[in-house]
């Protein structure tokens, strides 16, 4: 009997429990996940609209006659397109793409648009992935967005090789949306690993922006290849959030709603730990940029405010339920928010009125206080024992884990930072007690009288 009079009170606490969890889930803001990150200036922001546009110009049939162009215009000159290729001629293997030259500002760019939702092929793509199924570079990735990668670079490398050869002064810039962000962070991978294919170009010629990714890489290589890879997300980008099977996803789209929540109580009682140490799981790629324009209950766009970092921990693991969610991975909006963040960036600048001297100085402060702030997520990556993390080595290079090698202690192994400190220990310890004597040769150090 007094149990049949507890359930009522166990009901209760249980709705309430239940009621807590959406009210802060309703109130958690996706400007709550960047709020200790730094903001970003003009001039690293500053290429990010233009890439836009450009995406979104592979949409248009004939970009001389546009139908689609944003206000402001595509910005680019139809002459200077190297090549452009449709569903028909990438045989469903990728999205529509374009090469382009610009000139104006010595730049190679490849850019890939997002998903068609009429082209089964392009589900194909988004879906061809399973938790652990493909190993790439020392991590997980996602494998359609991986064999679209590899097809677009194998068939259009010997056009870049060439650009790249003409045109030694220009970088060399992969950009997409949804989708084809997805593919072009994971090509600037591939490229990297074959720089000799493209001449041996540089590893800092090379640069990736991909909007709204999808989230298809491990968080070792998400943090590695934060120097060359940039993600742009505006504030509530379901995508970049999305932890669950993208299959998952596509066959929601008429329930996605309810899809969202019961992701969002999944990751709410999924400890952060946990989640870090799995190494099958994927996240959004490289350095993030986040685009903030609302707040919490407050009605309307606020100036948008852009903020960066590589973080480690605490990189878009929540689901916010929003009703901006789906609208806010649209290129339409967050061309025009990037666009709208950057003049507000301009005018901040020239109404302090920097001279150039200082503006070179403080572009030279920025490039160091990245490469600062991606030195630090990889040592603390391999602070929190993240698998296959490493830091990289004064040459610029990666020290390479071999197989079955991880990078924390969890395994019997021993991190790499903890193995420099007791070298240096160690070293220290030696040069105390012995000396080189003329031969070479090691001896104790004399007692001193």
């Amino acid at each position: 009997m007094s149990i049949v009079c507890g359930l009522p009170i166990v009901e209760c606490l249980y709705c309430l429990a239940c009621a807590r969890w959406v009210w802060q889930k309703c109130l958690y803001n996706a400007g709550h996940e960047s709020e200790n990150w730094g903001l970003a200036t003009a001039e690293e922001f500053g290429p990010i609209p233009r890439l836009c546009r450009l995406i979104l110009s592979v949409y248009e049939d004939d970009l001389r006659n546009p139908l689609w162009a944003p206000p402001v215009g595509y910005g680019i000159n139809p002459d200077w397109i190297v090549l452009r290729k449709n569903h028909e001629e990438t045989g469903g293997h990728v999205t529509p793409y374009l090469i382009y030259l610009d000139h104006e500002n010595a730049d190679i760019v490849l850019a890939i648009r997002g998903l068609n939702l009429a082209k089964e092929s392009d589900y194909a793509v988004l879906l061809d992935n399973k938790l652990g199924q493909t190993k790439f570079d020392g991590g997980y990735v996602h494998n359609g967005l991986l064999k679209a990668a590899k097809w677009v670079f194998d068939t259009e490398c010997e056009v870049l090789r060439d650009l790249v050869e003409m045109n030694p002064d220009y970088k060399l810039t992969f950009a997409g949306h949804s989708l084809g962000a997805g593919v072009v962070a994971l090509m600037v991978i591939y490229v990297i690993k074959n720089r000799n294919r493209l001449g041996n170009i540089e590893r800092k010629r090379i640069r990736c922006f991909a909007m709204a990714p999808a989230r298809c890489m491990s968080l070792n290589l998400a943090v590695r290849y934060a120097d060359v890879i940039n993600s742009v997300v505006l504030q509530d980008d379901f995508l970049p959030r999305t932890t669950t099977a993208l299959e998952d996803v596509f066959k929601s789209l008429l329930c996605l709603p309810c899809l969202l929540c019961l992701m969002c109580l999944k990751d709410t009682c999924t400890l952060e730990e946990k989640m870090l140490r799995d190494p099958r799981r994927l996240y959004a790629p490289g350095r993030l940029y986040h685009i903030v324009e609302r707040k919490p209950l407050r009605i309307g766009r606020f100036p948008p405010v852009v903020r960066t970092a590589v973080p480690v921990d605490g990189r878009f693991e929540h689901i916010v339920l929003s009703c901006n969610a789906t609208s806010d991975h649209a290129i339409l909006w967050i061309e025009r928010e990037c666009r709208r963040a950057l003049d507000l960036m301009l005018e901040k600048d020239q109404i302090m009125r920097i001279p150039a001297q200082q503006q070179m100085e403080r572009q030279e402060f920025i490039a160091r206080e990245h490469s600062e702030e991606y030195e630090a997520a990889l040592q603390r990556a391999v602070a929190l024992d993240i698998p296959q993390a490493y830091s990289s080595s004064p040459y610029g290079t990666f020290h390479v884990l071999e197989e079955g090698e991880t990078s924390g202690s969890s395994s019997g192994g021993i991190s790499l930072l903890s193995f420099k400190k007791i070298r240096e220990r160690w070293d220290n310890f030696i040069d105390r007690l012995f000396d080189v004597d003329e031969s070479g040769h090691m001896v104790f150090k004399k007692p001193v009288s």
